[in-house]
């Protein structure tokens, strides 16, 4: 390429400086508007008559200081939960979506059952779950004493185990069929091109959509503190219950937003390449 060539003509060169000058003007605009909408909420809330209770109520600083080890502590019986959970979903909703569609009439019970199942747990709140496992289980006395936490985290993947296997299930069947007949063409057994052929794509596809279903159950997890587990929820309520501040709530939900950032932060960025490689005419 000749040094002509690959200099940059005038037209482009306008163009790109056109681009740049509306990148900054946009960013300009958008701190400007934001400061506006800031300085209007702060003046709305400072002039409402009940907001010095709220502020002592809900943002006292000391309470907040004198919850944190507690509520920290707590926050990382979600993290076990989580993690556990994390697993049992990636696993059970996979085994699900698979059996659901597989076309075999030998399985056909399993399919069957795997559709009541998600029918079923897709339709029930989390929290009645919670219920069911929690008092449930133990009531049975075939276990003996069961920790909450595990009962909540077996209550957790039971629910989001549906909602990952119709996802799953989603991008299983947005494979195109070539994929399987080039697949048996050479020989690979129905197990082999699922597990090499088919899944790969199809997880693949549903990326985002999996992405989220773990973001919404991180903060599912807080939810074990029905059960009686000490986590970053029960121990807010703890401290609310000594001071009688709500100032621990905040708190407790300061640190969950903390601990969801980065997977939100991940998805947004996983979905904008997608789309990028998309426009791009990149393979997926």
């Amino acid at each position: 390429m000749s040094r002509d060539a690959a200099r940059l003509s005038a037209t482009e060169t306008e163009r790109r400086a056109y681009r740049k000058k509306q990148s900054v003007r946009s960013v300009f605009v958008s701190c400007a508007s934001l400061a506006a909408f800031s300085f209007a909420v702060y003046i709305t809330l400072s002039r409402s008559e009940g907001w010095t209770r709220v502020r002592n109520t809900f943002f006292d600083p000391h309470y907040f200081a004198d919850s944190l080890p507690s509520v920290f502590h707590g926050l990382l019986t979600n993290l076990r939960v989580l993690f556990f959970a994390v697993l049992g979903v990636a696993a059970l909703g996979t085994l699900i979506a698979v059996t659901r569609t597989t076309v075999s009439p030998v399985l056909f019970p399993l399919r069957a059952l795997a559709t009541v199942y998600t029918d079923i747990f897709r339709g029930m709140p989390m929290i009645i779950v919670l219920y069911l496992i929690g008092f449930g289980i133990p009531g049975l006395r075939i276990f003996g004493r069961i920790d909450a936490t595990l009962l909540g985290t077996i209550a957790v993947i039971l629910v989001y185990s549906a909602y990952v296997a119709e996802v799953i299930r989603a991008g299983i069947e947005a494979v195109h069929p070539s994929q399987r007949a080039a697949a048996r063409s050479l020989g690979l057994t129905h197990s082999q091109t699922v597990r090499i052929i088919v899944l790969p794509q199809a997880v693949r596809k549903v990326v985002p959509a999996l992405m989220n279903d773990f973001v919404a159950m991180q903060k599912d997890v807080g939810l074990v503190s029905v059960l009686g587990a000490i986590d970053a929820v029960r121990s807010a309520q703890i401290a609310v219950a000594k001071s009688y501040n709500f100032t621990p709530y905040v708190a407790a939900g300061l640190m969950f937003i903390l601990m969801s950032l980065p997977f939100i932060h991940l998805t947004d960025w996983y979905a904008a390449r997608l789309k990028r490689r998309e426009q791009a005419g990149g393979a997926v």
